[in-house]
C-alpha cells in the first residue's frame, strides 16, 4: 500500500464525510505528496481544513461533483482519485430522487470523465454500498449505476493507462446517520430505543476498518472489479441491547428499565443486507479480507489477469453474501467489539 501512494497526489471526493475524513487521515500517515480534499459541505470542509491547517501536504477545496468543469480543474494533476462523494441516505433519496441521480450517477460519470481528461490520473476507486445489490430504493439503484459506470469505463478509456474499480461495503458503525448515534442519544435523553423490525440484520464495520479496506482495494485493483468487504453481522435488536447494557449505567439508568420499541420499516428499507448476489458468485474470487467480483463483460482493450492477487484464497465462491444467511454476533460479542474498537467514544453526531 505504501508503494502505491508514495509521492502521489491523491484526490478524495466527499472528503469531509465520515469515511472521507478517516481516509484523509490514513493517507497523510503515508508518504503522499498531496491529499486534495474536495467536498460540497462548506461547514464540514471548513473544520477539516482547520484540522490540517499546518499540514503542507493537505489542500481542501469546495467542489460539487455535479460541476464537471470545476471537477476537471481539480483533477487535472492528480495521480489517484478516491471517489466517496454521494447521497447516502435511503429516505432522503426516496424523497429527492432526481438529486440522487444527479449526484450518484451523473456525479460519478463526471468523476470518470475528469479522470480520463486528466494528464496524470492512473487509478480511480469508487466506494459503493450494500444497497446497490438487488436494489429496492433510489439510493441503491443509483449506487449500482455508479458501479456499472466504473466497470464500463474500462471500455471507453481506449489506450489510457488507467484503472477503474469499485469497493462495496455495508454499515459504517458509529458514522453520521447510522443507528448508533440514534441509540446513544435515546439512552442519554432517557428515551426508549426504537428499531424498525426485530428481524433486521446488518453487516457492520468501523470507520477505520472501512477506510483501510478502501486503501487496500486501491492497491490491489486491476480494473473493472468490485471488491466486497468481509464484515461481521448483527441483529439490530441485539445491537440495541448491547448499547443499553454499555451506556444505561453511565447515564444513571437501570438497563432493565430501558425498553425497545418496534416502529416499522422505513420506505425502501430491507430486513437484511446483501453484499454479493447469487449471480455474482459465479465470477467471484475469495481474498483474505474481501471478495472480488470480476466484470460480467470482459475488457475490450486489454487482457487483465484476475488470478494474481497476492491474498487470493479461493477461486470458487458458491454462496451469495447476505446478512440473513451469516452467523450473527451475540450481545456479548457486540459489546466486546464496540469496546475494543473504541466505537462509543468515536460516534459522530449530526
Amino acid at each position: 500500500m505504501h508503494t502505491l501512494f508514495e509521492n502521489k497526489k491523491v484526490l478524495v471526493t466527499g472528503a469531509a464525510g465520515t469515511v472521507g475524513k478517516e481516509i484523509v487521515k490514513q493517507l497523510l500517515d503515508l508518504n503522499v505528496q498531496e491529499v486534495k480534499a474536495i467536498d460540497n459541505g462548506e461547514s464540514v470542509l471548513f473544520y477539516l481544513n482547520e484540522q490540517y491547517r499546518k499540514e503542507d501536504r493537505y489542500n481542501g477545496f469546495f467542489c460539487d461533483i455535479r460541476d464537471l468543469d470545476r471537477l476537471k480543474y481539480l483533477t487535472m494533476d492528480a495521480d489517484i482519485v478516491l471517489h466517496l462523494a454521494a447521497m447516502k441516505h435511503v429516505t432522503i433519496s426516496e424523497a429527492s430522487p432526481l438529486d440522487a441521480v444527479k449526484t450518484n450517477a451523473d456525479g460519478t460519470s463526471n468523476v470518470i470523465q475528469a479522470a480520463l481528461e486528466s494528464y496524470s490520473v492512473n487509478r480511480v476507486i469508487y466506494t459503493s454500498s450494500d444497497k446497490a445489490v438487488n436494489p429496492t430504493n433510489v439510493m441503491g439503484t443509483t449506487k449500482l449505476l455508479g458501479e456499472r459506470l466504473m466497470t464500463s469505463a474500462l471500455n471507453i478509456k481506449s489506450n489510457r493507462n488507467i484503472v477503474f474499480s469499485s469497493t462495496r461495503f455495508g454499515n459504517v458503525i458509529g458514522s453520521k446517520g447510522s443507528v448508533l448515534p440514534i441509540f446513544y442519544n435515546q439512552i442519554k435523553n432517557g428515551d426508549n430505543l426504537t428499531i424498525t423490525d426485530e428481524r433486521m440484520t446488518r453487516f457492520i464495520m468501523t470507520i477505520e476498518e472501512a477506510s483501510g479496506l478502501v486503501l487496500e482495494a486501491s492497491r490491489m485493483a486491476r480494473g473493472g472489479e468490485v471488491f466486497v468487504t468481509k464484515m461481521p453481522v448483527v441483529r439490530i435488536i441485539d445491537l440495541a441491547k448491547a448499547m443499553i447494557e454499555l451506556l444505561a449505567p453511565k447515564y444513571g439508568r437501570d438497563p432493565e428499565s430501558v425498553k425497545i420499541e418496534t416502529i416499522g420499516s422505513k420506505p425502501g428499507e430491507k430486513l437484511y443486507e446483501e453484499l454479493m448476489t447469487d449471480e455474482e458468485t459465479s465470477r467471484a474470487y475469495e481474498l483474505q479480507h474481501m471478495f472480488m467480483v470480476k466484470p460480467s463483460i470482459p475488457p475490450i482493450y486489454e487482457k487483465i489477469d484476475y488470478d494474481g492477487y497476492e491474498t487470493l484464497t479461493n477461486k470458487v465462491v458458491t454462496n451469495p453474501y447476505v446478512s440473513a444467511n451469516e452467523p450473527c454476533m451475540t450481545v456479548d460479542e457486540i459489546k466486546s467489539y464496540l469496546v475494543s474498537r473504541n466505537v462509543l467514544n468515536n460516534i459522530e453526531f449530526n
